[in-house]
C-alpha cells in the first residue's frame, strides 16, 4: 500500500489489521513446508499475523515462520472467510524452529512477549476472535510448558491484569495466502506497519535481546 496522508493513515490503524492490507494475491495460498530433519514446529496466535511472525522469526534457531489460520472449524479458511468470525479460527504463526539452538520453553516465553496476552479477543486496534491470544500444544510437556509460564508471568505481575490466552490442543493449520507471508519486511509503507506493528516488534527486540539472531540485536 502507498503512503497515505494522516488522515487515511489514521483512518487505516483504526480499522486495524483487517483494512491495512494489499489486495495483491489474494486468491494465492502458500505452501506450508514439511519440517526438515531435525526441526519441530510450534504454532501461536497473538493478534495480527505480521508482528507476531516477524518478531518469532527474529530468534536464535528460528529457521521459518509461516503466517495462517488455526484453532476453527472450517477447512482451507480463506482470509475473507477467518474475518467474518464464523470460522473459529484465529491468525497464527506457525514456526519451524531447531531444538538445539532454541527450546520450545523460549518460544513460549517469546510468545508472551510479542504481544498482550491479557486482552481478551483484542490487540491494540484488532478486536475480535480472530485476533484472541491462542497458544497450540503438541504433546504434554507443551502444555505444562505454557501452564507453567501463565503462573510464571502472572506471578511477577509482568502484565497488569492475568493473561487469557487459550491454551488448547493442536489439531490443523492452514497456511494464509502468499502477500501475508513476510509482510512486515516488505510492507514497511503500510501506515498499519509503522504505527502497531513496528512498535510491538522494537519492544519484543528489548524484552527478547539475548535470544534474538545478531543482526537484529543491535
Amino acid at each position: 500500500m502507498k503512503r497515505l496522508g494522516l488522515y487515511f493513515a489514521s483512518v487505516i490503524l483504526f480499522l486495524g489489521c483487517a483494512n491495512g492490507q494489499s489486495s495483491t494475491g489474494r486468491n494465492s495460498i502458500a505452501p506450508i513446508p514439511k519440517p526438515a530433519a531435525g526441526e519441530q514446529i510450534a504454532t501461536f496466535g497473538g493478534g495480527c499475523f505480521w508482528s507476531m511472525s516477524e518478531a518469532m522469526s527474529e530468534l536464535k534457531g528460528v529457521n521459518k515462520v509461516v503466517s495462517g489460520y488455526a484453532g476453527g472449524n472450517t477447512k482451507n479458511p480463506t482470509y475473507e472467510e477467518v474475518s467474518t468470525r464464523t470460522t473459529g479460527h484465529a491468525e497464527v504463526s506457525q514456526i519451524y524452529y531447531n531444538p538445539k539452538v532454541i527450546s520450545y520453553a523460549t518460544l513460549a516465553e517469546a510468545f508472551f512477549f510479542a504481544h498482550d496476552p491479557t486482552t481478551l479477543n483484542r490487540q491494540g486496534p484488532d478486536e475480535g476472535t480472530d485476533y484472541r491470544s491462542i497458544a497450540f500444544y503438541r504433546n504434554d510437556d507443551e502444555k505444562n510448558t505454557l501452564l507453567g509460564i501463565i503462573k510464571k508471568v502472572n506471578a511477577t505481575k509482568h502484565y497488569p491484569n492475568p493473561i487469557v490466552t487459550q491454551v488448547v490442543p493442536f489439531k490443523a493449520f492452514y497456511a494464509a495466502e502468499n502477500y501475508h507471508q513476510g509482510y512486515y519486511r516488505t510492507n514497511g509503507d503500510n501506515p498499519y506497519i509503522s504505527s502497531v506493528s513496528i512498535p510491538k516488534v522494537m519492544k519484543f527486540r528489548k524484552a527478547m535481546k539475548a535470544e534474538l539472531k545478531p543482526e537484529f540485536q543491535k
